[in-house]
């Protein structure tokens, strides 16, 4: 992720110090992402992604690490955080919540393939199931919520067509988000952000998710749509490839049938992930924070997808 806070090695080399990982060998700043403070870790006994998280609440912070470490312990290949010597899954490092995760092998796939997709559909619902027992998790930080807030924060940044199709958007989803079909909606703790940036591929190990700082309570079927506007759509267009959306859909599936309430509610979920991100984006594009390294995306891509899935057909087959 992005390098906001610059930590000299001998400070990480104190910190790590407190878990029983062995000496520490080389370190290495990540900067992909726009969220957190991450860096390669390894020691004499493995290899480990150390994570100053920068924009959650202290008190928030015990949830993301306690589901990384359900998930784990439920067999879903996600980082599982380590604890200190002193039992602890977190601790103060240069004024930040900091966290030690077991670093998972793989890489991220660029242009996936259909057996990719279904890969990915159902580890998703693996870790749904998994997720099925874990308790109460915060409400979604970039949802329905925020959505008005970011806009209104927005608006003179946008030109007027933009402004209209988000300000009629977020009406439809209101809407619907108001109705019995969308409270039936299954729900727990998710992922939210499975971008194909957050899985790794491994040939040998399968399929690995990582970066849950974005994880909250959600419904399932938006949780798939997120995933579904980023590994199946078209490069050029926006616009859904029938194979690749099929072997997801079908992947999810073969291990979670989707209940009636979800097929019906997949056009708007969807459009609601679309929303999310192009909002969360142009957030990030024109109020963005200080970082020594950064990497910010361009909201224009959201956008396209956003008009996709409004005008094309999404419907479940």
């Amino acid at each position: 992720m992005a390098v906001f806070t610059v930590v000299a090695q001998d400070q990480i080399a104190s910190w790590v110090a407190g878990y029983d990982v062995g000496p520490l060998r080389r370190i290495q700043g990540i900067p992909q992402g726009v969220e957190n403070t991450n860096y390669f870790v390894d020691t004499d006994r493995g290899a480990y992604v150390l994570t100053l998280i920068e924009r959650i609440p202290v008190q928030e912070v015990p949830f993301y690490l306690r589901l990384m470490k359900h998930l784990a312990t439920k067999g879903i290949p996600c980082p599982d955080p380590v604890t200190d010597e002193r039992g602890r899954l977190w601790s103060l490092l240069a004024g930040k919540p900091a966290t030690l995760v077991t670093r998972l092998r793989g890489s991220p796939v660029a242009h996936p393939s259909p057996a990719d997709c279904a890969t990915v559909g159902a580890l998703l619902a693996r870790m749904h199931r998994a997720a099925e027992d874990f308790g109460p998790a915060p409400a979604n930080s970039r949802g329905l919520q925020w959505w008005p807030v970011a806009f209104a924060a927005l608006k003179d940044e946008l030109a007027p067509a933009q402004v209209s199709l988000i300000a009629d958007e977020l009406k439809e989803q209101q809407d619907y988000a108001a109705s019995a079909g969308y409270r039936r909606l299954p729900a727990s703790a998710v992922h939210a952000d499975c971008f194909r940036d957050n899985v790794l591929i491994d040939l040998q190990s399968g399929p690995a998710v990582i970066d849950f700082y974005f994880a909250c309570e959600d419904k399932w079927i938006f949780d798939l749509a997120v995933a579904c506007n980023d590994w199946c759509v078209e490069a050029d267009s926006g616009e859904l490839a029938a194979d690749r959306t099929a072997a997801l859909l079908g992947g999810y599936r073969s291990v979670r049938l989707l209940k009636g309430t979800e097929q019906a509610a997949w056009p708007m979920m969807l459009r609601a992930a679309a929303l999310r991100f192009w909002l969360s984006r142009l957030y990030d594009h024109f109020l963005p924070r200080d970082a020594e390294v950064l990497s910010p995306k361009d909201p224009r891509w959201f956008e396209r997808i956003l008009h996709a899935r409004r005008t094309g057909a999404t419907e479940i087959v």
